[in-house]
C-alpha cells in the first residue's frame, strides 16, 4: 500500500533529521518514490525513477496525463535525471500506482526508490566519448531488479555511467564507471576514489558488485549509512572489499595507479546536437526543472513521430538529464531546427543565451512549509526585483557566466553540484553567496539589489 512520508532536506537531498553521525543516522530512509508519497503544503509528492534518464514517447505521454489528472498538470526534473509530480491526493495513489505499473515506469515494487541510476545523456548520439554508455544503465537496472541485496540499498545511493566526456562523473555518485580511452576498460570510482579497472562489457555488474559489497561492509560495521562517503572505515577498504570481489566473480581488474582527478562537471548546452549520417538531436532545458503537461506532450510527439526517433537508433525515446533537461535523440536534419523553434515557443529554453539558462530554484512558497518566499517568482527572468539573467553584465573573457541556485531555506534543496551562486531566503530577505574554486562569498542583499547582485555575481564580479 503506497505510503506518506515527511522529510526534511539539506542541499544535497539529505534529510536533516537524519544525519550521519559517528554511528551512522538517527532514523530510516523516508527519501520518496512512486510508492511511499511525500507530503507538502501544494499536495503528495511522487518521485519516479527513470534510470539512465530513459523515457520511451509512450511513458511520457502517461506521465503527462497522469499530472493532469491526479496531479498539478507540471512535472518537475531532479538533479537526477528522475521526474516528480506534485499536488496528488494521497487517497488516489493506488490509481496512480496501477498507471505508472501499466506504462512500465514500476517494474518492481520493492526496488522502487533504490533505481537512481544517471548515464551521459548524449552517449552514442554526437560521436563524442569512448563508449555508448546507455547499454551499461539498462543493463544495470535489470540486475538491480533482479538482486535482492539491492533492496537494501537507500533512495539516496546514486550509480553513474559516463561516456568519458566528464559530464556525470562530477555528480558525487556513490559508484561511478567511466569509459576509458580505448573504449574497452572502464575506471571504477567509490565516491570520487579510484579503484581499478574494468572490462568495458563487466560494467553494470561491477556496479552493482560495488553496491553490494557497500550493504555488507555496512552490516558489518553496524552502523547506519547510506552513502559510501559515510562508512566509517572509510572509501579505500570498500575498494579493497570490490576488488576481492570482482576477481572472485572472475572479473578481471586492473589496479590504478594513483587517484586521477575527477572531470569537471560538464553539462551540455542546450540546441542543437549534430550527430552522424545526417541525424541530429535536440536538447532543451526546463525552465527552474519544471515541465508543463503540454511540454512533455509535445516533446513525446517528437520522439514518436514518423521520421523521427521511432526510425533511428532512439527508437521512440526520451532522455531525461540530471542538469533538468530533456534529450529529442535522432532526428533528420531537415526538421530539427524548425522543431527546436517550436519548443522554444513552447517555452521549453532552447539556447545558451536565454536568461533562464543556468537558473533553478528549489519548490518554494507556496509548496513548501519551510520556504520563506516565492523563490520560484522571485527567480523568473524579467522582474525588476530579481532578473538573474536580464541585467547580468558580460561574464569575463574566456569564461561564462555561473549558475544560479535560489533556494526558500538553508537546506537548499535541488541545489546543483559544482560552483554555483546560491541565492537562499531568509526571515529577513536573501543571501547571495557565491561558491567557486573552494571558497565561499556571502552577503546579504536588500531585496531591491538582488538582480544586480545575482547578475555580477554570475559573472564573477562579486
Amino acid at each position: 500500500m503506497p505510503q506518506l512520508a515527511s522529510t526534511a532536506r539539506d542541499r544535497d537531498g539529505t534529510d536533516t533529521r537524519a544525519r550521519p553521525g559517528r554511528h551512522g543516522r538517527d532514523r530510516g530512509d523516508a527519501c520518496p518514490g512512486a510508492l511511499r508519497l511525500h507530503p507538502a503544503d501544494d499536495g503528495a509528492l511522487a518521485r519516479i525513477r527513470v534510470p539512465a534518464g530513459l523515457l520511451t514517447s509512450a511513458q511520457a505521454r502517461v506521465l503527462a496525463e497522469t499530472a493532469d489528472a491526479l496531479g498539478d498538470g507540471h512535472i518537475d526534473v531532479t538533479s537526477r535525471g528522475n521526474l516528480q509530480l506534485r499536488g496528488l491526493n494521497g487517497q488516489e495513489s493506488a490509481e496512480l500506482a496501477a498507471r505508472l505499473d501499466g506504462a512500465g515506469l514500476l517494474p518492481s515494487p520493492r526496488h522502487d526508490r533504490v533505481r537512481n541510476v544517471v548515464a551521459s545523456p548524449l552517449s552514442g548520439l554526437d560521436g563524442h566519448g569512448h563508449a555508448d554508455v546507455r547499454p551499461w544503465a539498462a543493463q544495470l537496472d535489470e540486475l538491480l531488479l533482479a538482486s535482492e541485496d539491492a533492496t537494501e540499498l537507500s533512495g539516496r545511493f546514486l550509480f553513474a555511467f559516463d561516456d568519458g566526456r566528464g559530464d556525470t562523473a562530477g555528480l558525487d555518485a556513490d559508484v561511478t564507471l567511466i569509459a576509458l580511452p580505448c573504449g574497452r576498460e572502464a575506471l571504477l570510482r567509490l565516491a570520487g576514489t579510484a579503484a581499478v579497472r574494468v572490462p568495458a562489457e563487466h560494467a553494470p555488474d561491477t556496479a552493482l558488485l560495488a553496491a553490494e559489497a557497500f550493504l555488507s561492509a555496512v552490516r558489518e560495521s553496524g552502523s547506519a549509512v547510506w552513502r559510501v562517503s559515510e562508512l566509517p572505515d572509510g572509501r579505500e577498504q570498500l575498494t579493497l572489499r570490490v576488488a576481492r570481489r570482482l576477481r572472485g566473480a572472475d572479473v578481471p581488474v586492473r589496479p590504478v595507479a594513483g587517484v586521477p582527478p575527477l572531470p569537471a562537471v560538464s553539462a551540455p548546452a542546450p540546441g542543437l546536437v549534430e550527430g552522424p549520417a545526417g541525424r541530429r538531436s535536440l536538447y532543451v532545458l526546463a525552465r527552474l526543472g519544471r515541465l508543463t503537461s503540454e511540454q512533455l506532450h509535445r516533446l513525446a510527439s517528437l520522439s514518436g513521430q514518423p521520421g523521427g526517433a521511432d526510425d533511428g537508433p532512439a527508437k521512440g525515446e526520451l532522455r531525461v538529464t540530471p542538469w533538468r533537461g530533456v534529450v529529442v535523440p535522432d532526428l533528420p536534419a531537415a526538421e530539427a531546427a524548425a522543431q527546436l523553434r517550436e519548443l522554444s515557443d513552447a517555452g521549453l529554453v532552447t539556447g545558451a543565451d536565454s536568461p533562464w539558462h543556468g537558473v533553478s530554484a528549489c519548490t518554494g512558497l507556496p509548496g513548501c512549509a519551510r520556504s520563506h518566499r516565492d523563490v520560484r517568482s522571485d527567480a523568473a527572468p524579467g522582474r525588476a526585483d530579481a532578473a538573474p539573467g536580464s541585467a547580468a553584465p558580460a561574464a569575463p573573457e574566456g569564461t561564462s557566466l555561473l549558475p544560479v541556485h535560489f533556494s526558500g531555506c538553508e537546506r537548499r534543496c535541488g541545489r546543483p553540484k559544482g560552483d554555483v551562486v546560491d541565492v537562499v531566503a531568509g526571515g529577513n530577505g536573501y543571501t547571495v553567496a557565491v561558491q567557486a574554486e573552494g571558497s565561499i562569498r556571502e552577503r546579504a542583499v536588500p531585496d531591491g539589489e538582488l538582480a544586480h547582485a545575482v547578475a555580477s555575481a554570475r559573472a564573477g564580479r562579486e
